[in-house]
């Protein structure tokens, strides 16, 4: 139900209008959209370069950089910065930061006045009323409204952080994956021509007959399962480069990859670095500290605004009689009646979302110490079990080839022994770059507990 009455000449009108306009120009763009601050989170994690391309020219800038970047030997600390530079749906979460920047300063900017004029005409006598209104409730609310926003704006820069450092992360996972599978092909070739010539080898000797028909499938056997081998270790290869392709935003045929995994480092990560110092710098824990801010200025505006929706106020004038007569100047001013809405389920939904956010942000803190641990433990157990290899198993397998080696030149053992100690010898190394692959993913895995959830980040 809407109201309308009549004043007397509101002869302060005018100065009221110049306050409005004042208040409504207070809010602006800031020069650079928030990005600065983005990347003030990111540096802590990374060294690469975040760039937000706004214009054309901007992506004629990138474009140019990236085509400088590939010139260079593709490492993954490279691939990164590629990656940060080019790839497209980071780009598109980049432009949330302008979105929630102009909701900020609509926020603090005054709703348009209205006019509304009333004309009617009957034998000469007339009615016209004329009025032009404000929402002066506005005045109230935007306070609020533009601290609302300004959160909202906080929280869109560390959600775009996150955003950042999962690209950042997801293309070292990839990059990790796609040397360590196309070094698992080389490998696999090599095994293949190894039973191959085993193979080839068998069938001259039982023509001769020197040997029988058992020893002959055995051979052809591992020849086929190297021959398979190979076929697999291929697609996964193509798989591995593809999925990195797609992050770098490019063509998987325009990547040239290192032809093996970085060696192990000569010690780990000491556990000081992921203390309460590190727990409290997680991302996604300031995100939800300021989601529950929000919700909190939320449930405050809530209450101030259950009983009345909508009050304007502005100067009017009216004429009734005759075209000549004088206007009748006054005020107008409208305003909702709480006759059936009081409010109550717009409090209640706010109190709500509020609590919920409270627990949302309760459940991630009880989480993320746990997460670390378990992450670190991964991390130095895949350690250990690389270092295994490398100084253990590899050597020691190597070792018995060699020997192999200067027994068949003595005539001590069969050509088939020694293939079959050579394919074993290749095969350690093939298991050896699979945990070396593991230990790098629980490197990065480790970094990425520092900013959030592990399984909120897609492509793992």
């Amino acid at each position: 139900m809407v109201t309308h009455k009549k004043y007397p000449a509101y002869t302060k009108a005018t100065p009221l209008l110049l306050a409005l306009f004042v208040l409504s120009g207070c809010a602006s763009f800031t020069k650079d959209g928030g990005l600065n601050d983005v990347k003030l989170l990111t540096e802590k994690h990374i060294s690469q370069q975040v760039v937000w391309s706004k214009t054309t020219a901007d992506q004629h800038l990138i474009a140019e950089r990236v085509a400088e970047l590939m010139q260079k030997d593709l490492d993954v600390e490279l691939a990164v910065q590629i990656a940060l530079l080019n790839n497209k749906s980071l780009q598109a979460d980049l432009f949330e930061l302008g979105i929630s920047e102009a909701d900020m300063v609509q926020a603090g900017r005054l709703p348009n006045p209205r006019f509304s004029m009333l004309y009617a005409r009957n034998n000469g006598d007339y009615k016209i009323e004329q009025a032009l209104t404000f929402n002066i409730f506005s005045l109230l609310t935007m306070p609020k409204l533009v601290e609302i926003e300004r959160l909202n704006f906080e929280q869109t820069k560390q959600q775009v952080a996150i955003k950042v450092l999962q690209v950042a992360y997801q293309t070292r996972q990839a990059y990790f994956n796609a040397v360590a599978a196309n070094q698992q092909y080389s490998y696999s070739l090599q095994v293949k021509t190894s039973a191959e010539a085993s193979a080839e080898m068998a069938k001259r000797m039982v023509k001769a007959g020197n040997w029988n028909q058992l020893e002959l499938a055995r051979e052809q056997g591992f020849y086929a399962e190297a021959a398979l081998d190979v076929l697999e270790a291929q697609q996964k290869s193509i798989v591995a480069k593809e999925s990195l392709a797609r992050l770098l935003g490019m063509s998987a045929n325009q990547l040239t990859l290192q032809s093996r995994l970085p060696d192990l480092p000569k010690t780990l990560t000491e556990p000081e670095q992921f203390t309460k110092q590190a727990f409290a710098e997680r991302l996604d824990l300031q995100a939800a500290r300021l989601r529950t801010e929000n919700m909190a200025k939320r449930l405050g505006l809530s209450k101030t605004t259950r009983f009345i929706n909508v009050l304007e106020i502005g100067p009017a004038r009216v004429l009734e009689g005759s075209r000549n007569d004088a206007y009748k100047k006054g005020v107008d001013i409208a305003f909702e009646l709480p006759l059936f809405d009081w409010g109550s389920a717009k409090v209640a939904r706010a109190e709500a979302s509020y609590m919920q956010s409270v627990n949302e942000a309760a459940y991630i803190a009880n989480n993320a110490q746990s997460e670390i641990r378990e992450a670190y433990g991964y991390y130095q157990t895949s350690y250990d079990i690389a270092k295994q290899y490398a100084d253990e198993i590899v050597p020691l397998r190597k070792k018995i080839l060699d020997e192999k080696l200067l027994r068949y030149n003595g005539m001590l053992v069969s050509p088939f022994e020694l293939f079959a100690d050579a394919r074993a010898q290749v095969s350690s190394v093939k298991t050896y770059i699979q945990k070396l692959n593991a230990f790098w993913l629980a490197d990065t895995e480790l970094q990425m507990t520092r900013i959030g959830n592990l399984h909120s980040v897609e492509g793992k």
